[in-house]
């Protein structure tokens, strides 16, 4: 395994903490909702950053490298798509307004970082120290493959109520309402929590959490530290960026947990092999290696980018993935427009994208559509929106819709 310099490793910890730092500065610091133009622009130039750095890894270190930074990076973006799904909840379940979401996510992204990078340094000194910790980090990617495939995605979805919510819940006594993306404010006459530390806090704990599987899984692909650190943090760069691209999009990815599943069940399979090649538990062969075949990291890029390309296909072309679509992102606009924001143009724009919402509800095959019909809660829902649109119009707090 190629050694990488230590001037490299300090520049390359230099160069991702710059990007943080830019990103705070020009895009997080002001509270603002992303375009999708802007979302767009910018997720596209972390990858190319992340693609670029992993084209210099291939022409510097080899191909071997390249191949591993490539497959740890996808595997990496891979499940931090997934774990969009769960900041969608979280930030909905606390009613975050869409202007101070980001500030959010950037405080998520950091912690994940520096959690993982203590994680990365743990189970490096693990493998190093015990050759037997393959079979267990192979245990725990085949176990949350297994968890996976026994999820049910039925589009509502329920917000995390993990050990570190429930901590931060108890401890931390918040106002009720948002003071802006501010951490303190003023509430008679004393200074106060707002909700918004509660979710920072929601949203890190559950980010070091999603740690436990997808840095057993980047290790499966390669051991050499650089290369999983750097997989790791550029899959996470921008990942603030790609929540506002896609968020739009998550509830369709309705088979995505379906390839997630198969490509950490490849690589729990890839360690376990792994381990047995280089095995030294007496009670398995007595402590002598195994000789068994192991998977290429090429065939493992191969597999993980294949397997993804057909999953995100299928949910594209699923009239499941556009049915749940749509009545996630109706749900999502009604709540927001009825307890969230409060910005009277955003709430017009809210609404504007409600009502598209429902055409595109209206479109469905009918045994979607008589399944809609179905939900007393969103049909309520929707029209408890409608009732304050009026009242809003009436009032000259918004404007009515156009007859476009």
């Amino acid at each position: 395994m190629q050694q990488v310099s230590g001037v490299v490793w300090v520049l390359t910890v230099l160069g991702i903490v710059g990007l943080l730092l830019f990103d705070f500065f020009f895009h997080v610091r002001k509270a603002h909702v992303p375009r999708l133009r802007e979302a767009a622009l910018w997720t596209s130039v972390y990858v190319s950053v992340a693609i670029l750095f992993g084209v210099g890894v291939w022409v510097f270190g080899g191909s071997t490298m390249g191949a591993e930074y490539f497959a740890g990076y996808v595997t990496e973006e891979a499940l931090s798509v997934d774990n969009l799904f769960v900041f969608l909840l979280l930030l909905g379940s606390f009613k975050v307004p869409r202007a101070d979401q980001q500030k959010v996510l950037l405080f998520g992204i950091v912690v994940s970082l520096l959690a993982r990078t203590g994680f990365i340094l743990l189970g490096a000194a693990l493998i190093n120290s015990f050759a037997w910790i393959f079979y267990l980090f192979g245990l725990i990617l085949l176990v949350t493959a297994g968890n996976l495939l026994r999820e049910k995605h039925d589009g509502e979805g329920e917000p995390p109520n993990n050990i570190v919510i429930r901590l931060a819940r108890r401890f931390l006594h918040t106002s009720e309402t948002y003071d802006g993306d501010k951490l303190f404010t003023h509430q008679d006459g004393k200074r106060v929590l707002t909700p918004m530390l509660l979710v920072m806090v929601a949203i890190g704990g559950t980010d070091i959490l999603f740690a436990l599987d997808s840095i057993p899984a980047i290790f499966g692909l390669t051991q050499n530290v650089y290369l999983v650190f750097t997989a790791t943090a550029f899959s996470l760069l921008g990942l603030r960026q790609l929540y506002f691209l896609i968020d739009g999009l998550l509830d369709r990815l309705v088979y995505l947990s379906y390839g997630l599943a198969a490509i950490l069940a490849l690589i729990g399979v890839k360690l376990v092999l792994h381990a047995l090649h280089e095995n030294n538990v007496p009670f398995i062969n007595g402590g002598e290696p195994v000789e068994v075949v192991e998977i290429p990291t090429a065939v493992s890029l191969g597999v993980i980018v294949g397997v993804l390309l057909i999953t995100v296909i299928a949910s594209l072309l699923s009239p499941k993935g556009r049915a749940r679509t749509s009545v996630a992102a109706a749900r999502r606009h009604a709540t927001e427009f009825l307890d969230v924001e409060t910005d009277p143009a955003y709430c017009d724009e809210i609404y504007h994208r409600l009502l598209a919402e429902e055409e595109n509800l209206k479109r469905l095959p009918e045994r979607y559509r008589a399944r809609v019909r179905e939900q007393a809660e969103l049909m309520d829902l929707l029209q408890r929106a409608h009732r304050r649109h009026g009242e809003r119009v009436a009032a000259g707090h918004c404007f009515a819709p156009s007859a476009t």
